[in-house]
């Protein structure tokens, strides 16, 4: 039996995405299991045979070698044209449908069409994305017009989350990003959107200067987080493959 094989029995019966850490612990718990019941049965004088050499091969079974087996498992659909991948997210890795037969997917769903971000919405989960955890107050200072509905629209969505409070006056509320968020976009960390680097580097407006024109880079970093964002919004997102 292959490890690819049991790699990819492990990403089918599993609902959550499953780290390569994760499925090689679970592969060595497995033999791990095994040897205890030989040992066992050899305690109370049963015949106990070896294990079989490809079960005991599995013992040793690392991290780097799960990854391998995905990308042997990704090269064998790709190369028989199967109509899923094994994409990676912040959690771990999972089955997911290609995008190229979402219409097709969207079928079994009549009730539910896809939906679009605003242009305001999408300019606002940028700014969280890109300078996370932030205030309300310093989003309506880089926007320059109030937030809560569009703040409201992306908690319901749950793109974002409330991950706290500033050590400011009042406590304001601070946002970040959600796990269901980069599931959306197809990424693992903030450091795989656009000039990520770039963009948390540049200085953006304070809540007091709010009312006075951002400077040139300022501008240019606001423009830039919502047009690069609006831009990476999927056409065709992966869907489970569960």
């Amino acid at each position: 039996m292959q490890l690819s094989v049991i790699v990819e029995a492990f990403l089918i019966a599993s609902q959550d995405p499953l780290s390569c850490d994760e499925i090689a612990r679970l592969v060595r718990a497995r033999v791990a299991e095994a040897e205890d019941v030989r040992a066992r049965d050899t305690e109370e004088g049963r015949d106990a045979p070896a294990l079989p050499d490809w079960l005991a091969a599995l013992a040793a079974t690392t991290a780097d070698q799960v990854t391998a087996a995905i990308q042997e498992l990704n090269a064998a659909y790709q190369q028989s044209q199967r109509a899923f991948a094994i994409l990676e997210r912040p959690k771990g890795w999972k089955l997911y449908t290609r995008p190229e037969y979402g219409e097709f997917v969207r079928q079994l769903f009549p009730g539910r069409k896809p939906e679009r971000l605003s242009g305001p919405a999408m300019e606002t989960l940028a700014i969280i994305a890109y300078r996370q955890p932030v205030t309300k107050a310093a989003i309506e200072a880089v926007r320059g017009v109030a937030c809560d509905g569009m703040l409201q629209k992306l908690l319901d969505r749950d793109l974002i989350r409330i991950g706290g409070r500033a050590e400011l006056p009042g406590r304001p509320l601070l946002y970040e990003t959600t796990d269901l968020f980069f599931e959306h976009f197809g990424i693992r960390s903030i450091d795989e959107l656009p000039n990520a680097t770039e963009l948390r580097r540049v200085k953006l407006p304070e809540p007091e200067e709010a009312k006075a024109p951002a400077d040139p880079e300022q501008q240019l970093a606001l423009s830039a987080i919502g047009s690069l964002a609006a831009a990476h919004v999927p056409q065709d997102e992966p869907t489970p493959d569960t």
